[in-house]
């Protein structure tokens, strides 16, 4: 396990709002621990086999404290808190325009109302379209064209005001 691979476990278990979580692998031991406060998070890693490669100072010396990871995801939560988020009703590949020669139903900028199409979602042959179920204006696409969606994934910001 790299300090990569550690990094994004400790930004998993930082969203997460677990507790401690440990992690016995055949070569390592990962016991990450938080309290009510982020700052007071701690991360014991202890390698079970010696011939691991340790970490590097240098390497050690890159890992951010649990402050620093969860602050743009919560400055991200609050500046897209007054957006309405239009997830995804099905599971599928989502597509921007009807067919590859016809224009895209929406773009950023976009003033909307309710009922208009965002998108189609194909699912087993069958296109879908996805409706808007407020009006105002697209401030976001957070999905590629022709990119596979999960159910209840966010596809579009929308400002209601």
């Amino acid at each position: 396990m790299d300090i990569k691979e550690i990094q994004n476990l400790i930004k998993f278990v930082a969203k997460s709002g677990a507790s401690e979580v440990k992690l016995e692998m055949d070569d390592i031991k990962i016991t990450i621990k938080t309290g009510p406060d982020p700052e007071n998070a701690a991360v014991h890693y202890a390698p079970v086999n010696t011939h691991i490669p340790q970490a590097t100072a240098a390497q050690v010396g890159d890992l951010k404290p649990m402050a620093d990871i969860s602050t743009p995801a919560i400055t991200a939560a609050t500046e897209n808190s007054k957006y309405i988020t239009i997830k995804s009703p099905i599971i599928g590949t989502f597509y921007r325009k009807p067919s590859p020669d016809k224009p895209l139903f929406v773009e950023v900028g976009q003033t909307i109302a309710e009922g208009d199409v965002l998108c189609i979602i194909e699912a087993m042959k069958l296109f879908n379209e996805i409706e808007s179920e407020v009006s105002g204006k697209v401030v976001k696409i957070l999905v590629d064209d022709s990119s596979p969606v999960e159910f209840d994934q966010p596809l579009f910001l929308i400002d209601p005001s």
